[in-house]
C-alpha cells in the first residue's frame, strides 16, 4: 500500500522549509504547500470523495495546480488533468467521460476563458457535484472559501500500487478521446528512472517549469520527480523566452524541460539577456514532443553548456520509455535507450519481431511505465496492449548500439509544437459544419512548430463558406492547439479502397 503523495510528504518532513515552489513574487516552503495539500483532501472527504473518484483539474502553472494534485491523491482520488485550452463541449466530454466527481477550474481570463468554458461543461455534467474557482489573486475565489479555516492536518488514504492515480486523455482513429489510466507505481518508477538517470539529489535543483502541469512530460520531469527531490519549481504560466531569459538570470535555474519550439526560441534571445553565470548554472535539459533537429542541440550546447537529452514517450507510458544517455554525444534523431526496467522492440506488419540494426518497425513497449489501460474502453484497451506490448502506432529503427529513432508514424497524428493533435476529432467537429461536406486534416511542415494543422474540405452543394469563416468558426469550438489554420478547398479528396481519405495524397 501506498500514494504518490508521498514525494511530497517525505520532502516536508525532511525539508519542511526548503522553498518548493516560487510564482512571481511569491513563495511557498514544503511543509505549506503539503499543509495547503491537506486541507484540500479535507475538502475532498468531507464532501463525500470516496478513494477512486475521479477529480478534475484545469490550471495553468500556478501554485494551486500542484497543491489541488497532491490533495486529491492524498483523499485517494484520481486525477484527471484537463488542457486549459479545451472548450465546453471538450471539457463536457472529459467530465462526463471520466465520470468526475469535483471540479477545480481555473478562473481564466479575457484571452483564456477556461473559467467561463468549464463552468458552462460543469453545468451540463449532473455527475459532477462541486466547481471551485482557482484565482490567481491570492485570497480570491471558490477554492479559498471551501478552505479557509480547515485543517492542515490530514491521515492520507493508501491505495494498492496499481490502483489508478491519473487519468491522462489522449485520443486516436476513433475521433473521441480516451483517458489511459496510469497508476501509482507507473509514475512512481519513471520518478525513480528519472532520479537514477539524471543524477537528481535533495535540494540539488530549481527547475523552470513553463511546461504546462498538465501535461504528462512535466507531470513526470518536473512536478514528481522535482517534490521528490525536494527541488524548487519556479513556476511559469506561459513560455515567453524573454521572461524565461529573465528567470535563467535571476533565480539560478539548473533544470529546463521543454519541446523543440522552445529551445529553438531561447536560442533566439539575444545573447546580451543572458550573462556567462546564469548560463552555467544550468545542469539538465531534457526534451520530448517531437523530433529535435541536431543543429538546435549543437548550437545550445555551445552556448548554455549543456547538451539536449531526448525523451520519447506517450500519455500511455507514463510518460517516459526511452531517452538518450548524458554524457554521450547527440545522434541526429534519435530518441535514445530505454530508460531503466523499461524494454523495447520492433515487429512487422505480421507481428514477428524485426532483427539487425537499422531494419524498420512498429516500437512496442512494455515495462513498470506502461498503462493499465484506457478508462471503460476493454475493447481498445486490449487492442492496445495486445500481447503485453503497448503498441504504439510509431515507426521506428535501431542502430548498431541499440539506440531508437522514430522514423514516421502509423496513424496520421500531428505534432504541432510538442502538442498530439488527431486528425480523426478535428475532422469529426468541422463535420459538424453545415457547409461542410467531407474534412481531411492533415499536418504540413512548420519552421517554428514542426507541423500546422491544415484542413482539406469539400463543401455542401450549394455553400461558400469561406477560409476566414472556417477557422473562426473551429477557433471557437477546439483547443487553441487543435484547430486548423489553414483551410483548402477541393473539389473532391481522394480515398482509399476502404473509403478512407488517402492523406499521403493530399501532403
Amino acid at each position: 500500500m501506498l500514494n504518490l503523495s508521498m514525494v511530497l510528504e517525505d520532502s516536508a518532513r525532511s525539508y519542511p522549509d526548503h522553498v518548493a515552489l516560487v510564482s512571481g513574487e511569491r513563495e511557498m516552503t514544503y511543509a505549506a504547500v503539503d499543509a495547503e495539500a491537506n486541507r484540500v483532501a479535507g475538502l475532498l472527504v468531507e464532501r463525500g470523495v470516496e478513494p477512486g473518484d475521479r477529480i478534475a483539474l484545469a490550471c495553468p502553472n500556478l501554485m494551486e495546480y500542484p497543491i489541488v494534485y497532491y490533495g486529491a491523491l492524498k483523499a485517494g482520488a484520481v486525477v484527471v488533468p484537463l488542457n486549459v485550452t479545451l472548450r465546453s463541449q471538450e471539457i463536457a466530454y472529459h467530465l462526463a467521460d471520466s465520470g468526475a466527481k469535483a471540479f477545480f477550474c481555473f478562473e481564466g481570463s479575457a484571452a483564456l476563458p477556461v473559467g467561463a468554458e468549464g463552468r458552462t461543461a460543469f453545468d451540463q455534467v449532473d455527475s459532477c457535484r462541486d466547481f471551485f474557482v482557482i484565482s490567481a489573486a491570492p485570497g480570491a475565489g471558490t477554492l479559498v472559501t471551501a478552505l479557509a479555516g480547515r485543517s492542515p492536518v490530514f491521515e492520507t488514504v493508501l491505495r494498492r500500487e496499481t490502483d489508478p492515480v491519473m487519468i491522462l486523455y489522449t485520443s486516436g482513429t476513433s475521433g473521441r478521446p480516451k483517458g489511459a489510466l496510469l497508476s501509482h507505481t507507473n509514475l512512481l518508477f519513471n520518478v525513480v528512472a528519472a532520479d537514477m538517470l539524471l543524477g537528481n539529489a535533495p535540494r540539488r535543483d530549481t527547475h523552470l517549469v513553463t511546461l504546462p502541469l498538465f501535461h504528462s512530460f512535466a507531470t513526470t520531469i518536473h512536478l514528481n520527480t522535482g517534490f521528490a527531490s525536494a527541488s524548487t519549481l519556479v513556476l511559469l504560466p506561459r513560455f515567453d523566452p524573454a521572461a524565461v531569459a529573465d528567470i535563467l538570470m535571476t533565480r539560478g535555474i539548473t533544470f529546463f524541460a521543454g519541446v523543440p519550439t522552445m529551445y529553438w526560441a531561447l536560442l533566439n534571445v539575444p545573447a546580451e539577456r543572458l550573462d556567462a553565470a546564469a548560463v552555467g548554472r544550468l545542469r539538465v535539459a531534457v526534451s520530448a514532443g517531437s523530433a529535435l533537429p541536431v543543429t538546435i542541440i549543437e548550437e545550445f550546447t555551445k552556448r548554455f553548456g549543456v547538451t539536449i537529452l531526448e525523451s520519447y514517450g506517450l500519455s500511455e507510458t507514463s510518460p517516459a520509455a526511452t531517452i538518450t544517455r548524458p554524457g554521450n554525444p547527440p545522434r541526429p534523431g534519435s530518441i535514445g535507450v530505454p530508460i531503466w526496467g523499461v524494454d523495447l522492440k520492433l515487429v512487422d506488419e505480421d507481428g514477428a519481431t524485426v532483427e539487425g540494426p537499422d531494419r524498420v518497425g512498429e516500437i512496442l513497449i512494455r515495462g513498470h511505465n506502461v498503462m493499465l489501460g484506457y478508462h471503460e474502453r476493454p475493447e481498445e484497451t486490449a487492442q492496445a496492449l495486445r500481447g503485453g506490448w503497448m503498441h504504439t502506432g510509431d515507426l521506428g529503427r535501431r542502430d548498431a548500439d541499440g539506440w531508437y529513432y522514430v522514423v514516421d508514424r502509423l496513424t496520421d497524428m500531428i505534432i504541432r509544437g510538442g502538442a498530439n493533435v488527431y486528425p480523426r476529432e478535428v475532422e469529426e467537429m468541422l463535420m459538424e459544419h453545415e457547409a461542410v461536406s467531407l474534412a481531411a486534416v492533415i499536418g504540413v511542415p512548420d519552421p517554428a512548430l514542426g507541423e500546422e494543422v491544415k484542413a482539406v474540405i469539400v463543401r455542401g452543394p450549394g455553400h461558400l463558406v469561406t477560409e476566414d469563416e472556417l477557422v473562426a468558426w473551429a477557433r471557437q469550438r477546439m483547443a487553441g492547439y487543435k484547430y486548423p489554420r489553414s483551410v483548402e478547398f477541393v473539389a473532391e479528396i481522394p480515398l482509399t479502397a476502404t473509403g478512407k481519405p488517402l492523406k499521403r495524397a493530399l501532403r
